[in-house]
């Protein structure tokens, strides 16, 4: 009876392989008939978010590229930690693919107590997609006392907590940059997570929100458009997108300031390597056009990589675990 189950558990798992074997060994033969069916590119987080934005302009030009149809699949939820499971536990069979982010795969392994999946190990790393810096933003028309940084940190210091900051979520970069921003200003500043980069925006321009440590991508237009006025980047240097905005140091006198986050593409864990250099080739030949840099740059305020291997993209990866690790201590978020 013991051997029968063998067999039988054993046969199970060979049938199981079967749908993925044609992909992986036309992929190593050199066919090309990868890929032969629409590609999903999955998000964490809601319509309207920056890792949305991304992935949708990503997923247009591979669909170009790749000559196959490539659509953005959201599934938002638990600080992006939905979508990164769907992935992590999925076919490796080069159709469905994650935009994820330190948030979801360096920021997460610390925050949560306990993951349902491993974010180093149950990954296939693709390819980086550009270093991701917040905005300080106010509302003019609320908060018009606040004009610069250092009126932040005077009234910050006045009453200590009776300044608020929305967030994208717990745990989220618009949560540890203002976590960060606290303890290195000696300042305490109250914080309101929303699900999502559309609810904590309207709490900011509704005045429910006193502070928000956006994205610089989904900030560009409400800051041109006059909505709402960016006070400090979170970077060393400006960014080109917004020069006149100065940085974190410059304007609140914070020395060697800094709190930057990263996307990058992953596929599930087993992705055949034939697929993961031809994936990884295509996206760095998009994000290397000059009309995607200007676009990075110049409207989103993300720094494209210079460097861009897979191996390059896991070593920055398995490096940031550990310095967000020490972040995430000192903010004293923690979540189940």
């Amino acid at each position: 009876m013991r051997h029968a189950r063998l067999r039988r558990r054993a046969l199970a798992g060979a049938l199981a392989a079967l749908p993925l074997l044609p992909a992986v060994a036309r992929a190593q033969g050199g066919n090309e008939s990868w890929p032969s069916r629409p590609i999903v590119i999955m998000g964490g987080f809601p319509n309207g978010s920056g890792v949305d934005i991304y992935a949708r302009r990503l997923a247009d030009r591979l669909s170009r590229t790749l000559g196959a149809p490539v659509v953005v699949d959201n599934r938002s939820g638990a600080g992006g930690n939905i979508a990164s499971d769907l992935v992590a536990k999925a076919r490796p069979d080069g159709y469905l693919f994650l935009l994820g982010t330190a948030g979801t795969h360096a920021i997460n392994a610390s925050l949560y107590r306990s993951l349902p999946f491993d974010p180093l190990r149950d990954v296939t790393h693709i390819a980086l997609l550009g270093d991701v810096p917040n905005v300080l933003l106010v509302n003019p028309e609320k908060r018009p006392q606040f004009r610069t940084c250092q009126d932040v940190i005077a009234a910050a210091r006045a009453q200590p907590g009776a300044l608020n900051y929305s967030s994208t979520g717990n745990g989220a970069s618009t949560h540890l940059a203002g976590a960060q921003f606290s303890t290195a200003a000696g300042v305490e500043l109250t914080h309101v997570p929303y699900r999502g980069q559309p609810g904590a925006m309207q709490a900011l321009l509704r005045g429910d929100a006193d502070l928000f440590f956006n994205q610089t991508g989904p900030s560009i237009g409400p800051i041109r458009q006059g909505q709402l006025r960016g006070l400090a980047v979170t970077t060393r240097t400006r960014v080109a997108a917004l020069p006149d905005i100065p940085t974190v140091e410059e304007a609140c006198g914070l020395r060697g300031f800094e709190s930057t986050t990263w996307y990058g593409l992953f596929a599930p864990p087993g992705l055949p390597e034939p697929i993961q250099r031809r994936m990884n080739a295509e996206v760095v030949g998009i994000i290397n056009a000059p009309e995607f840099q200007r676009w990075l740059i110049e409207e989103q305020g993300i720094t494209p990589p210079t460097e861009n291997t897979p191996e390059h993209f896991r070593a920055v990866h398995e490096r940031d675990i550990a310095r967000w690790r020490e972040v995430v201590r000192r903010s004293g978020a923690t979540l189940d």
